[in-house]
Protein backbone atom coordinates (compact mmCIF):
# COMPACT_ATOMS: atom_id res chain seq x y z
CA UNK A 1 0.00 0.00 0.00
CA UNK A 2 2.28 2.10 0.82
CA UNK A 3 4.55 1.16 -2.41
CA UNK A 4 1.84 2.26 -4.59
CA UNK A 5 1.05 5.52 -3.18
CA UNK A 6 4.88 7.01 -3.30
CA UNK A 7 4.71 5.64 -6.78
CA UNK A 8 1.61 7.93 -7.66
CA UNK A 9 2.54 10.70 -6.26
CA UNK A 10 5.99 10.67 -7.76
CA UNK A 11 3.89 10.15 -11.21
CA UNK A 12 2.15 13.03 -10.40
CA UNK A 13 5.29 14.91 -9.72
CA UNK A 14 6.55 14.13 -12.87
CA UNK A 15 3.15 15.48 -14.98
CA UNK A 16 3.16 18.58 -12.92
CA UNK A 17 6.71 19.39 -14.41
CA UNK A 18 6.27 18.22 -17.91
CA UNK A 19 2.90 19.40 -18.66
CA UNK A 20 3.77 23.22 -18.11
CA UNK A 21 6.69 23.70 -19.74
CA UNK A 22 6.56 26.36 -22.51
CA UNK A 23 7.69 25.08 -26.16
CA UNK A 24 10.23 26.49 -28.34
CA UNK A 25 7.43 26.53 -31.24
CA UNK A 26 5.03 28.84 -28.66
CA UNK A 27 7.57 31.81 -28.79
CA UNK A 28 8.57 31.23 -32.53
CA UNK A 29 4.50 32.17 -33.39
CA UNK A 30 4.55 34.86 -31.16
CA UNK A 31 7.62 36.58 -33.11
CA UNK A 32 6.26 35.99 -35.89
CA UNK A 33 2.87 37.57 -35.34
CA UNK A 34 4.76 40.59 -33.57
CA UNK A 35 7.27 40.67 -36.70
CA UNK A 36 3.88 40.54 -39.30
CA UNK A 37 2.03 43.37 -37.25
CA UNK A 38 4.80 45.68 -38.09
CA UNK A 39 6.12 45.92 -34.84
CA UNK A 40 10.25 46.79 -34.88
CA UNK A 41 11.53 43.40 -33.32
CA UNK A 42 15.00 44.36 -32.71
CA UNK A 43 18.06 43.65 -29.83
CA UNK A 44 19.29 47.06 -28.36
CA UNK A 45 22.38 47.88 -26.82
CA UNK A 46 21.25 48.98 -22.94
CA UNK A 47 24.55 51.17 -23.02
CA UNK A 48 22.79 53.06 -26.04
CA UNK A 49 19.23 52.95 -24.81
CA UNK A 50 20.32 55.06 -21.65
CA UNK A 51 20.19 58.73 -21.68
CA UNK A 52 22.29 61.20 -19.86
CA UNK A 53 20.14 63.67 -17.62
CA UNK A 54 21.00 66.99 -16.90
CA UNK A 55 19.27 68.76 -14.45
CA UNK A 56 17.79 72.45 -15.44
CA UNK A 57 18.19 74.41 -12.80
CA UNK A 58 21.50 74.28 -10.35
CA UNK A 59 21.42 75.24 -6.99
CA UNK A 60 23.65 77.79 -6.04
CA UNK A 61 25.04 77.28 -2.40
CA UNK A 62 26.77 80.17 -0.35
CA UNK A 63 28.72 78.89 2.91
CA UNK A 64 28.69 80.94 5.92
CA UNK A 65 30.88 80.30 8.47
CA UNK A 66 29.06 80.11 11.93
CA UNK A 67 30.61 81.83 14.77
CA UNK A 68 27.71 81.12 17.47
CA UNK A 69 26.15 77.64 18.38
CA UNK A 70 23.70 77.41 21.47
CA UNK A 71 22.63 74.72 22.95
CA UNK A 72 19.27 75.03 24.76
CA UNK A 73 18.57 72.76 26.94
CA UNK A 74 15.03 72.78 28.94
CA UNK A 75 15.43 71.53 32.22
CA UNK A 76 11.79 72.32 33.20
CA UNK A 77 10.67 69.22 31.60
CA UNK A 78 13.19 66.78 33.46
CA UNK A 79 11.11 64.73 35.00
CA UNK A 80 11.29 64.40 38.94
CA UNK A 81 9.84 61.65 41.22
CA UNK A 82 8.24 62.70 44.24
CA UNK A 83 8.48 60.32 47.41
CA UNK A 84 8.13 60.45 51.11
CA UNK A 85 11.63 59.32 52.65
CA UNK A 86 13.17 59.28 55.81
CA UNK A 87 16.62 60.70 56.25
CA UNK A 88 18.72 57.72 57.93
CA UNK A 89 22.31 59.25 58.09
CA UNK A 90 22.91 62.85 56.26
CA UNK A 91 22.80 66.23 57.25
CA UNK A 92 19.14 66.38 55.10
CA UNK A 93 17.62 66.61 52.26
CA UNK A 94 16.81 70.33 50.39
CA UNK A 95 13.51 70.68 47.69
CA UNK A 96 15.43 68.18 45.21
CA UNK A 97 18.22 65.20 45.37
CA UNK A 98 19.69 63.07 43.10
CA UNK A 99 19.36 59.04 43.29
CA UNK A 100 22.00 57.27 42.14
CA UNK A 101 21.46 53.90 44.09
CA UNK A 102 18.14 51.75 45.39
CA UNK A 103 18.75 49.25 47.27
CA UNK A 104 16.37 47.10 49.98
CA UNK A 105 19.60 45.87 52.04
CA UNK A 106 20.33 48.66 54.15
CA UNK A 107 24.11 47.37 54.09
CA UNK A 108 24.36 47.54 50.20
CA UNK A 109 23.13 51.17 50.22
CA UNK A 110 25.35 52.27 52.93
CA UNK A 111 28.39 50.86 50.74
CA UNK A 112 27.35 52.75 47.90
CA UNK A 113 27.32 55.70 50.67
CA UNK A 114 30.56 55.56 51.82
CA UNK A 115 32.32 55.35 48.06
CA UNK A 116 30.41 58.32 47.14
CA UNK A 117 31.55 60.07 50.38
CA UNK A 118 35.71 59.13 49.96
CA UNK A 119 34.98 60.54 46.08
CA UNK A 120 34.03 63.96 47.69
CA UNK A 121 30.43 64.06 47.50
CA UNK A 122 27.77 64.85 50.82
CA UNK A 123 26.15 61.20 50.24
CA UNK A 124 23.33 61.11 51.91
CA UNK A 125 21.00 57.96 53.46
CA UNK A 126 16.59 58.16 53.01
CA UNK A 127 14.41 55.38 53.68
CA UNK A 128 11.13 54.69 51.97
CA UNK A 129 8.74 52.81 54.10
CA UNK A 130 6.32 52.20 51.94
CA UNK A 131 8.26 50.49 48.98
CA UNK A 132 10.80 49.23 51.64
CA UNK A 133 13.99 50.55 49.99
CA UNK A 134 16.90 52.64 50.74
CA UNK A 135 17.65 55.52 48.19
CA UNK A 136 21.40 57.07 48.42
CA UNK A 137 21.60 60.72 47.44
CA UNK A 138 24.74 61.98 45.99
CA UNK A 139 23.69 65.53 45.98
CA UNK A 140 21.00 68.01 46.89
CA UNK A 141 19.75 70.88 45.59
CA UNK A 142 16.82 73.98 46.03
CA UNK A 143 17.11 74.32 42.81
CA UNK A 144 16.08 72.25 39.93
CA UNK A 145 18.53 73.65 37.73
CA UNK A 146 21.18 73.08 39.60
CA UNK A 147 19.85 69.13 40.21
CA UNK A 148 19.60 68.83 36.26
CA UNK A 149 23.02 69.44 35.90
CA UNK A 150 24.28 67.87 38.70
CA UNK A 151 22.05 63.95 37.52
CA UNK A 152 23.74 64.91 34.52
CA UNK A 153 27.02 64.84 35.48
CA UNK A 154 26.40 61.92 38.07
CA UNK A 155 25.02 59.76 34.62
CA UNK A 156 28.97 59.37 33.28
CA UNK A 157 29.13 57.04 36.58
CA UNK A 158 25.94 55.97 37.42
CA UNK A 159 23.72 55.54 34.50
CA UNK A 160 20.40 55.16 36.06
CA UNK A 161 20.73 58.49 38.62
CA UNK A 162 17.52 60.44 38.48
CA UNK A 163 15.51 63.17 40.58
CA UNK A 164 13.43 63.48 43.53
CA UNK A 165 11.66 65.89 45.37
CA UNK A 166 11.13 64.85 48.98
CA UNK A 167 7.49 64.95 50.84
Amino acid sequence: MKKLMVFSAAVCVAMAFTSCKPSESAYKKAYEKAKANGNNVTSVDPVEQQQTYTPAVTPVVTETPVTETRVVDNTDNAVVRQESLTVVDGAGLKNYSVVVGSFSVKANAVGLQQRLKSAGYGAQLGYNSARNMYRVIATTYDSKVDAVNSRDQLRGTYPDAWLLFAQ
